[in-house]
């Protein structure tokens, strides 16, 4: 086990073998997660509990890997429907946190049916920071000198991260113009960050538990500004 675990470990796990990347090397784990979803679900329907679930594919930068794992979701939804004798639909979409998924957002469309933007990893992509190690070392500096006016881990970064998240929505639309888009992260809880996404068009921004009271009243003030 413990060459294993070396045999698995890496040099920058942050840009290595995760999301999307272990679905399609070990597909036996994402076929098992997904299964459990259906099956959850056929469990709920018969107990006439309404739930909506969302399969969400993480770490995608190309359109290969999503069409890779949406077959085994086709598999896994005939199998349980058979198996259940309920018909199961569950939205199948991908969180956009690879810079090439953004500039390829109108690819990306064609297979899934919501995008959710993961801006924590986003904005390391693009500024190829690690999170961790900018926060702890030069970050504070970086902004008390000026050099950024503010952390762009808690508030979105308009002129970089911003214009890929314009440019996914834009070319999103052009394939698919009512596909579900939203936020999740830190930033789903940063007032001026939800006013930005409301202004880009977002459908909904996700954050954590204790953010949640903030997260409404800033998007109620980003909609009467807007609506103003």
């Amino acid at each position: 086990i413990l060459e294993r675990a070396k045999s698995l470990s890496e040099v920058n796990p942050m840009l290595g073998h995760r999301g999307v990347r272990v679905g399609i090397t070990y597909p036996e784990i994402y076929e098992m997660q997904i299964r459990a979803i259906y099956e959850a679900l056929a469990e709920l329907k018969k107990e006439n509990l309404k739930v909506i679930p969302q399969i969400m594919v993480p770490q995608v930068g190309i359109i290969d890997e999503l069409i890779n794992i949406k077959k085994i979701v086709e598999r896994v939804k005939t199998e349980t429907e058979a198996k259940y004798g309920e018909e199961l639909n569950i939205k199948y979409g991908t969180m956009i946190e690879v810079v090439r998924s953004a500039l390829t957002a109108k690819e990306m469309a064609k297979v899934a049916e919501f995008i959710s933007f993961g801006t924590n990893d986003l904005t390391q992509a693009t500024f190829s920071f690690s999170r961790e190690d900018a926060e702890n070392k030069f970050m504070p500096i970086y902004v008390s000198k000026e050099i950024l006016t503010d952390n762009p881990f808690e508030t979105v970064d308009l002129d970089g991260v911003g214009e890929l998240v314009k440019i996914a929505i834009s070319r999103g639309r052009e394939t698919n113009s009512g596909i579900e888009v939203g936020i999740c992260g830190e930033h789903g809880g940063d007032p001026r960050s939800i006013e930005f996404f409301h202004k880009a068009g977002l459908s909904y921004v996700s954050c954590s538990a204790y953010r949640v009271p903030v997260a409404r009243l800033a998007a109620a003030q980003a909609y009467l500004k807007k609506k103003k």
